[in-house]
């Protein structure tokens, strides 16, 4: 056993400890976050059974997806996206995008989506710690801007929300954080 496949076991087998406490029908998925990685390592980790990976870096997902195009690779990009990156965004059209962080962003990705005459998967990201170091909507607007996102920016289908919690190392503060989402 290769020492990716080691760590891939040993990540698969916490998660399902814990997936089983808490609903045994529920699935989940690994995203494998690769922003700091080499090809190489991500082809390893595909050749141990991990399929989808998040790059937060529009260059970088261009450069992974190149290497890696014979590979059936499920990319997610997870990075903040600024609006002069949406169009190489499009073009590399990602499984799935985490970071619909406002409805500015989801207006000029829609539009240029449209003239592509492409849609987009994607997450609307909350805010949950309310950090003004992290992007995304306050809790309190998320089901607003949820539904304004879903009726108005017909290239954009929401698959669901994507929150971050606070950074520390306070469990009370962590548990809170998502608890408003």
């Amino acid at each position: 056993m290769s020492a990716y496949e080691t760590v891939l076991n040993n990540v698969f087998t916490r998660i399902e400890a814990v997936r089983s406490k808490v609903n045994e029908h529920q699935i989940v998925k690994i995203v494998a976050v690769s922003k700091s990685v080499q090809a190489v390592d991500v082809e390893n980790l595909y050749l141990s059974g991990q399929r989808a990976f998040g790059e937060n870096r529009v260059q970088e997902l261009a450069k992974k997806q190149l290497l890696l195009e014979p590979l059936p690779l499920e990319w997610h990009f997870i990075g903040r996206l600024q609006k002069n990156k949406i169009n190489a965004l499009i073009d590399l059209m990602p499984d799935l995008m985490h970071s619909c962080d406002s409805l500015e962003l989801a207006e000029a990705l829609n539009q240029r989506l449209a003239t592509k005459n492409r849609s987009m998967n994607a997450l609307l990201q909350i805010n949950s710690a309310y950090e003004d170091t992290k992007a995304g909507v306050l809790p309190k607007d998320a089901l607003e801007t949820y539904i304004n996102i879903q009726k108005n920016y017909p290239h954009i289908n929401l698959q669901g929300v994507m929150s971050i919690g606070a950074h520390t190392e306070d469990k009370a503060v962590i548990k809170k954080s998502f608890e408003a989402t």
